[in-house]
């Protein structure tokens, strides 16, 4: 078996690791909680990461997590982890800044600009399909956040975008994101960095991890579920809490037994 892929937590629709626009914009608000994609022999399964749920996977070699077509997956023998270079793809309107990178332009739908807030002080600019912004925020496990402005297409959103990203980052990295997992979002600082703005809407967001100490990051699949914020997946084990980013588990060949590998426990669990 092997792990080839991850789900984020999401209210209706799918997306996919990428941040792509996968979702079907039915507006459906059914919240469906982050998985893990397993291939057994070319059969795909999602191991949903509901709270409580204990997982129990021990890892192996890591190599390209191949290709997924719906329900099959076509593995890879490339060592390349992720995914090797036959199999990396990269969406191409995440390196727009307002000239289309594409033969023909194609985002000619609503789009929102967006300030996202992660605990405690870090405030990254964004755009996405303004039908599909409480999804976006969720997928990169946002604090808070605030609906800055609409724009019809892809392309103005971009130019305002990449202004913006003068003064505020566009990019923040996991273990930026898992720093601040037990924190709250600084009041103060979120309120000065919307002075400027009139938000459309603002947004609060509780993923129901609920900790009170900064959790361990570890690259790991056995433990019990706390919950996933963004594509972070909580799990307690042996009294301590272990902060995983999904991405780093893609391609790892495991079998269904609970892993023995020593690891570094927290202070809370002595």
């Amino acid at each position: 078996m092997q792990i080839v892929g991850y789900e984020t937590e999401r209210e209706g629709g799918a997306s996919g690791e990428d941040g792509s626009d996968e979702s079907d914009g039915s507006g459906n608000d059914e919240r469906v909680r982050g998985a893990l994609v397993v291939a057994d022999d070319g059969a795909v399964r999602r191991e949903r990461l509901e709270p409580g749920r204990t997982l129990g996977y021990s890892l192996g070699e890591r190599r390209c997590a191949g290709a997924l077509d719906g329900p099959t997956h076509y593995e890879c023998a490339n060592e390349g982890a992720p995914y090797c270079d036959q199999h990396t793809s990269t969406w191409v309107c995440a390196r727009c800044t307002g000239t289309c990178l594409k033969d023909e332009m194609d985002c000619y739908d609503d789009h929102a600009i967006y300030l996202a807030a992660f605990a405690p002080a870090t405030f990254k600019v964004g755009v996405t399909r303004e039908w599909r912004l409480r999804t976006r925020l969720r997928e990169q496990g946002a604090d808070r956040a605030a609906h800055l402005r609409t724009v019809e297409n892809g392309r103005v959103a971009r130019e305002i975008e990449s202004q913006l990203a003068e003064e505020f980052t566009d990019r923040v990295r996991v273990p930026d994101k898992i720093s601040g997992l037990h924190r709250d979002v600084d009041a103060a600082a979120w309120h000065d960095a919307l002075a400027e703005f009139d938000p459309v809407e603002r947004f609060d967001f509780d993923y129901g991890l609920d900790l009170s100490t900064r959790p361990v990051a570890e690259t790991l699949a056995t433990g019990e579920v706390v919950g996933v914020q963004g594509r972070v997946l909580v799990l307690a084990r042996g009294g301590t809490t272990y902060a995983v980013d999904l991405r780093d588990l893609v391609g790892y060949e495991v079998t269904e037994e609970e892993s023995l590998r020593q690891l570094q426990s927290s202070l809370g669990a002595f």
